[in-house]
């Protein structure tokens, strides 16, 4: 799978693991370059806290459009190292 975003790739793998409908990826398969830091969070009641990056394309910013969640709860162990995406990104 792939997840791009203005037509840039941002994530491609084939070891991908579904979570309510979300495509979560392996962290290494993040092009960094086009990742910057958010200090955005949000809860979930059974995955734990989830941290947030921001995209970078060509000067245009996409915040807060990656999440991970560097603790999960042992529900949700499976997702732990991995990232998925929102907010317009293509996964595919």
């Amino acid at each position: 799978m792939k997840a791009t975003w203005k037509g840039v790739t941002i994530a491609e793998s084939d070891d991908i693991v579904t979570v309510e409908g979300n495509s979560y990826f392996p962290e290494a398969s993040l092009q960094r370059q086009h990742v910057t830091f958010s200090n955005h969070r949000t809860g979930c009641a059974w995955k734990g806290q989830a941290h947030y990056y921001s995209l970078m394309v060509e000067g245009d910013m996409n915040e807060n459009a990656v999440w991970y969640y560097p603790e999960p709860t042992e529900a949700a162990s499976n997702i732990k190292g991995r990232v998925a995406f929102a907010k317009g990104v293509t996964v595919e």
